[in-house]
């Protein structure tokens, strides 16, 4: 086993025997550190905030916004170290969707959904709410390396009710099969501001051009599914959801599948500019987006949010 693999072995099994505000203060005390050095995540995540609040926030409220960033991404991995702990009614309790009656109908009517996610709040945690609900849930992960890493975080989230598909290296097509799970009435979140394939669509997104996953859009046209995109944010009681939606399908009329695509693609993205807008500071993108900007090895080389569902 690698040393990062031991590490992550013994959050999951030491942080859950802590009292959790012993080890929130444990977490805010490391994010306070990694904000006061300026590690390269830290740096990228300021640089995205300012693509998010402007210019003109004056710099002594821009670090507060990025050490509140930093703390708010500390709270996620203590949070999920903590969740596999936790009783059913516990993750009921820890997590709050506004609209999730919309799943709830879909999910009694046998009807599947698509819901695209930001990298902000606890994704993991809305994961682990609407499998406490006995939705069927179904998503894609990441292969993160080591492979150790990614076999823990999968066994995890399969623990706490989630259906796991890899993006690479599984025995069928990801998209094939959530084809297949939408068609049997499954939730399937899927992260959708952060295309990791190189391939995604071109949008806009505050005001510069990044590309983000065409999935979401592709499953919601191929399967009539409807198509629901999430805000993310963390109270001081728990962390807090919203469904918008569903997004209107873009009309065969207006062109073919590509142009369609690109259409509802754009439409997720300024629905997700909109709630990242309202909570910066629980936005964990800590990876070079947009297009215009060189790459920074230093900063761009460290570790990703990716590492939940999507």
């Amino acid at each position: 086993m690698t040393p990062v693999e031991l590490g992550y072995a013994a959050a999951w099994r030491l942080i859950r025997t802590l009292p959790r505000p012993a080890a929130a203060a444990l977490f805010r005390v490391g994010a306070d550190r990694a904000h006061r050095r300026g590690a390269a995540s830290v740096r990228r995540l300021a640089a995205n905030l300012r693509r998010v609040v402007g210019p003109d926030l004056p710099a002594a409220e821009f670090d507060q916004l990025t050490r509140d960033a930093v703390r708010s991404y500390a709270r996620y991995w203590m949070e999920m170290f903590r969740l596999p702990s936790l009783s059913r009614q516990q993750r009921l309790a820890g997590f709050h969707l506004a609209g999730g009656e919309m799943l709830a109908a879909n999910v009694a009517a046998g009807r599947g959904s698509v819901v695209a996610l930001p990298h902000a709040g606890n994704w993991d945690a809305a994961g682990a709410w609407v499998a406490a609900n006995d939705w069927p849930l179904t998503t894609v992960a990441e292969r993160l390396r080591p492979e150790g890493v990614y076999n823990r975080f999968v066994a995890v989230r399969q623990r706490l009710g989630m259906e796991i598909i890899p993006a690479t290296g599984g025995p069928r097509p990801p998209f094939d099969v959530l084809l297949d799970r939408l068609d049997a009435g499954h939730v399937v979140p899927l992260l959708a501001d952060r295309d990791l394939s190189a391939r995604g669509v071109e949008v806009s997104f505050f005001g510069g051009r990044t590309r983000m996953p065409a999935g979401p859009a592709l499953l919601a046209l191929r399967t009539g599914a409807p198509l629901y995109v999430t805000t993310m944010w963390f109270e001081p009681d728990r962390a807090h959801g919203a469904l918008d939606g569903p997004v209107p399908l873009p009309d065969p009329s207006v062109g073919p599948l590509d142009v369609r695509v690109r259409l509802l693609t754009q439409q997720i993205a300024d629905r997700l500019a909109v709630g990242i807008a309202r909570h910066p500071q629980d936005w964990h993108m800590m990876q070079r987006l947009w297009l215009d900007e060189r790459p920074d090895p230093d900063r761009d080389r460290s570790g990703s949010a990716a590492t939940g569902p999507g």
